[in-house]
């Protein structure tokens, strides 16, 4: 995709023309490619002619705040539009014998990074889907109204829940003081599957695509396990850098709810069996 904005900041910084682009595949959103320049660097280039106008600019804002010193790495963003996000290219390598316990230490340290309330500076996106992030100060109420809460609204809106499935959504989420332990808000990557889950040239944990807010911790750590899972190592190294409560892992599908929800809005029906399990399991 030929970006005049792009073209130019690269001429503008001295990297030079475009010499390739190769497309990158395994986004669903968005189109990704590799672009390489004359000067010999390498970019990520990210589109979406159809993306809500502010996407990647919330994006920014989420690379940015993830981008702590003992957090895992994330790529540095440079230049972004309404339909386009110029970033640090990491060139992923082959994963070292330690990435899944250096990446569990790190996730660790970066759930370690907490707020007084939940929420983030701006609404963002998971996936497409807008992702309301008001300051709250309860994390009850904030995940409540808005992940489940509004995920079943706007699944009820699209006919893809009937009002009743909805309010049984609505009714599990004011149980969620009796299901989830008190925790703080946490930073968050806010999409954190296995696909989010990359490495630098040198093979050392790396991750991309966030959705980040201040959140339960155990609730980010619930999107390892949905889609492709991540190994046993990465939560011991966790655990040993912040201890997980008792029952943690039984925790997670009533977490990922808020991201099957989602999927179900993204992509249809296909998930509505496991949101209805899910509902039923914890309702």
């Amino acid at each position: 995709m030929n970006i005049p904005a792009v073209s130019e900041w690269l001429d503008e910084q001295g990297f030079g023309e475009v010499v390739t682009s190769r497309g990158v595949g395994g986004g669903c959103i968005n189109n990704g490619a590799r672009l390489q320049t004359s000067s010999g660097t390498s970019f990520f280039l990210k589109t979406n002619s159809n993306s809500p106008r502010d996407m990647f600019a919330r994006e920014v804002d989420g690379l940015r705040a993830l981008s702590v010193p003992d957090g895992p790495l994330v790529p540095e963003p440079y230049l972004h539009g309404d339909d386009f996000l110029l970033m640090e290219d990491l060139a992923p390598g082959k994963k070292r014998k330690d990435y899944w316990q250096k990446f569990g230490q790190q996730m660790a340290a970066l759930h370690n990074h907490t707020n007084d309330q939940f929420g983030f500076d701006a609404d963002n996106y998971i996936g497409s889907t807008p992702q309301p992030n008001p300051w709250t100060a309860d994390g009850f109420e904030f995940f409540a109204k808005h992940r489940l809460g509004f995920q079943a609204e706007l699944a009820a809106r699209r006919g893809l829940l009937t009002g009743s499935e909805a309010r049984q959504v609505d009714q599990l989420a004011s149980r969620l003081p009796d299901l989830v332990p008190e925790q703080p808000a946490s930073l968050s990557h806010g999409d954190l599957w296995s696909g989010n889950a990359t490495s630098d040239q040198h093979g050392q944990p790396a991750i991309i695509d966030p959705a980040a807010y201040y959140g339960w911790a155990e609730a980010d750590l619930a999107m390892t396990a949905l889609f492709g899972g991540f190994p046993g190592e990465f939560y011991s190294a966790y655990n040993e850098v912040r201890p997980l409560p008792e029952g943690w892992r039984e925790r997670f599908e009533l977490y990922n709810l808020y991201h099957l929800l989602n999927h179900l809005n993204l992509f249809g029906r296909g998930y509505y069996g496991q949101v209805i399990q899910i509902v039923g399991r914890f309702g």
